[in-house]
């Protein structure tokens, strides 16, 4: 090695891909500056370069002082516990101008180890594909080194964006998504964001299409539906709140199987019957269904046992649109006519909370769904391809679910349940221009341990583990952003290939980041609590070497946090405001 100035110790011990290193004590500081750059020696998070005939090996520092000389070493002679030592573990090579991760040779005690200087860290970074790549900040490191990082690993083989409360994660994922958005070339990006807070809309405006509950079309807002009828026949149920016992759940599915089959023998092509589920995402009338299963638990007859003799009230005839039941003469008592219906399922109490849900105005997403609405008899204006369409097939790289508007109760079901109808369509178009593999979709999943809980078997769980398990095959990507990843369900989390980590304080949390990434890089999440505010550790396939990186700023970003120190010298409040936000409140819409 000719450069002599970058020389800083020697490798003592060799235990697989770690290696302790002894500081050379001719080393006149731990501040070398090496061409007009100021270096700092044994940094946890550093690099360190073995040169080894035509071959670098790099390896990072994860540990420094005492405590990183190996056991053995201390009981020989001659090993003093003041020396300067640090720990580094191997993980990547160069063999001329292209690096790799992972090592083939290894190298053995008293090879040099030498700085990483600015011009490694430029040959390292700078290699990736710039038709490939993205920019999303800067390398700590080295001011004016673009961090770059693989647009296919960084879709392909999902990653995690984790950080504590106010580490910029928003802007994280901001940066990222824009980066994509802006990047030439990409005429049929796909990016779905899941927003249960609605934050996204101002910062990502120009590159995203908008869908929420209570749309502002002056704002380019599109009305949010999603079908009751293209949710699977458990998601259906549980979007009713009551309780079912097994067989009762069983009568309403063989109900609503009647009803798909029905619906399906009016649509253009006729599907096969025999394929037809109660999971189907077939459209079928929800206000039909209920009355027929309330008139069934109403009836009663002159005669035991004889529909014939119904005791049906001519002169007060139900209404399935109005959602108005039939009136019956209510049973006798002790055994006298008129007789109830022997058949009935005991399930009138869940079909008067299932009109309440119906009728509740906050629900509306769900049941009124305009074009998307069946009649009585199953028809519908217009289907789920155009609604798909208009989620992923917009001009717009990016759509923004917005279920900051939906109630808290269902919102886990709901996000579940269209990251299952959109995953589905890319699984069965995946042959097709439309379909996954053609055309690859990303989800992003903003505060995803609200809606993916360790152990919990909801529709949103699984439909994500699916996703992390078998995605990539169909062109499937996730981006999970949360704050505790304590929370979050470690299967998933274990197949992120890639996980940004901002900074982080909880060491709970800290565990379960340590366990998501490769063994050697451990020791780097100690890291966390010391890095900036915007500023995270980029590890795993998307880059080439363990990356600290200043994010850059969104574009657009502005606080979504008011500040109270700005917004308490404003003047006096209206108190006619204070009216308007009740009648707002009543109405479920923003004055």
């Amino acid at each position: 090695m000719n450069n002599s100035e970058s020389f800083i110790g020697k490798v003592r011990s060799v235990t697989g891909s770690t290696l302790a290193i002894e500081l050379d004590a001719n080393i006149g500081s731990t501040l070398p500056i090496i061409d007009g750059i100021l270096y700092r020696v044994g940094q946890i998070g550093s690099f360190i370069k073995i040169p080894f005939g035509y071959v670098d090996l790099f390896g990072v520092v994860i540990q420094a002082g005492s405590d990183a000389i190996p056991e053995k070493l201390i009981e020989q002679d001659g090993i003093e516990l003041g020396s300067r030592w640090i720990k580094a573990t191997l993980i990547g090579e160069r063999i001329g101008k292209e690096f790799e991760r992972g090592v083939v040779q290894f190298p053995i005690a008293d090879d040099e180890v030498h700085l990483v200087t600015s011009k490694d860290l430029k040959l390292i970074y700078g290699g990736f594909d710039e038709e490939r790549s993205i920019v999303v900040g800067q390398v700590s490191a080295s001011e004016g080194l673009s961090a770059r990082v693989d647009l296919d690993k960084l879709v392909n083989r999902h990653c995690a964006i984790l950080g504590s409360t106010g580490s910029g994660k928003s802007n994280s994922v901001s940066v990222a998504l824009e980066a994509i958005a802006t990047k030439k070339g990409l005429n049929n990006s796909r990016i779905l964001l899941i927003d249960p807070h609605g934050e996204y809309g101002r910062i990502l405006k120009s590159h995203s299409q908008i869908f929420k509950v209570g749309a502002d079309k002056s704002k380019d807002e599109k009305e949010l539906y999603i079908p009751y009828w293209a949710l699977t026949f458990q998601e259906f149920i549980k979007s009713f709140p009551g309780k079912l016992n097994e067989k009762q759940e069983e009568f309403i599915r063989e109900k609503v199987l009647e009803k798909k089959i029905e619906s399906s023998k009016k649509m253009s092509p006729v599907s096969k019957e025999e394929a037809i589920t109660a999971d189907s995402p077939i459209p079928f009338s929800v206000k039909q269904l209920w009355f027929e299963l309330d008139d069934f638990e109403r009836q009663t007859f002159q005669r035991r046992a004889q529909p014939e003799t119904s005791t049906l009230d001519e002169t007060d005839i139900g209404d399935a649109e109005t959602l108005k039941s039939n009136k019956y003469t209510p049973a006798g008592n002790g055994g006298a006519a008129p007789f109830m219906n022997n058949s009935a399922q005991g399930i009138l109490g869940f079909l008067n909370l299932m009109r309440n849900r119906l009728l509740d105005h906050r629900y509306k997403f769900l049941y009124k769904l305009d074009k998307l609405t069946p009649n009585l008899n199953g028809e519908i204006e217009s289907d789920l391809d155009l609604l798909i369409k208009d989620w992923i097939g917009t001009e717009k790289p990016i759509t923004i679910l917005d279920l900051s508007s939906i109630p808290s109760e269902i919102i886990s079901s709901i996000s579940g349940s269209v990251l299952s109808i959109i995953y589905e369509f890319i699984y069965w178009g995946q042959d097709l221009d439309v379909g996954g593999r053609q055309t690859p979709i990303l989800f992003v999943l903003e505060e995803a341990h609200n809606y993916l809980k360790s152990g919990e078997n909801s529709i949103s769980s699984r439909i994500v583990q699916k996703i992390a398990k078998e995605g990539r095959k169909y062109g499937a990507g996730l981006l999970l952003v949360t704050q505790r990843p304590s929370e979050l369900d470690e299967t998933v989390l274990s197949q992120c290939g890639s996980v940004i980590a901002l900074r982080m304080t909880n060491s709970n949390d800290r565990s379960h980041i340590r366990s998501a990434v490769e063994d050697s890089l451990s020791d780097l999440v100690e890291l966390l609590p010391s890095l900036r505010t915007g500023e995270g550790l980029i590890m795993g396939e998307c880059v080439k070497l363990p990356m600290r990186t200043k994010f850059s700023k969104a574009k657009e970003s502005k606080s979504t946090d008011p500040l109270a120190s700005v917004q308490w010298k404003n003047g006096p409040l209206t108190d006619s405001n204070y009216q308007k936000v009740i009648i707002g409140w009543r109405n479920n819409e923003f004055s």
